[in-house]
């Protein structure tokens, strides 16, 4: 693809691969912006100037636990989450970075709902802000199903930098799609 039409859409043809497809509906200035951090090769450097770190959760029980402590915190009326856990079936390419999902059956008279989070497991090795935006963005649909005013405002409300922490992520997965490499080392799983 040519620079010029690079500039003028976020969007690949047909055929074509485009990084900047996480970055949809953002100006054009901020796209050109990035698209020179990427040509430069100084986009990575700034993730890792900003965040340094990686977080320590890396079983799904430890998972459980990060999501319940902040489940307890905000949303203490919501229904209660049966399971927490790291998918890795999960994939970016398929616009998802987590799952909520909410299955009711029937068990005798009574009607019974499990409620699962899944995390992608791309967020083993990232910063601790990235886990919890993702996180709170998941906990945020069990009051607000969908993606309006509310929603963000509840997600704000959770994590108060949540908009530059989603940017920022849209900038790693850019990154990552754009060059194949990751930012943050891979660490070994715990058990």
């Amino acid at each position: 693809m040519t620079s010029n039409k690079l500039a003028r859409t976020a969007t690949a043809l047909p055929g074509e691969t485009n990084p900047l497809r996480y970055l949809t509906g953002y100006p054009a200035t901020v796209l050109e912006q990035v698209r020179q951090l990427l040509t430069s090769d100084r986009l990575a450097p700034l993730l890792q100037q900003r965040y340094p770190d990686t977080h320590d959760i890396r079983s799904d029980k430890a998972l459980f636990d990060y999501v319940q402590d902040l489940k307890t915190a905000y949303l203490r009326s919501a229904e209660p989450l049966n399971k927490v856990c790291f998918d890795s079936k999960l994939h970016v390419v398929q616009h998802a970075l987590g799952t909520h999902t909410s299955v009711s059956r029937v068990q005798g008279s009574k009607l019974k709902a499990k409620r699962e989070i899944r995390v992608a497991t791309l967020f083993k090795n990232v910063p601790p802000e990235f886990l919890r935006m993702i996180v709170v963005h998941e906990l945020a649909h069990l009051k607000e199903k969908a993606h309006d005013k509310a929603f963000y405002q509840l997600c704000s409300h959770m994590e108060p930098n949540y908009h530059q922490y989603e940017f920022d992520l849209r900038l790693y997965l850019t990154h990552t799609e754009a060059t194949g490499q990751r930012i943050w080392s891979d660490r070994p799983d715990a058990p």
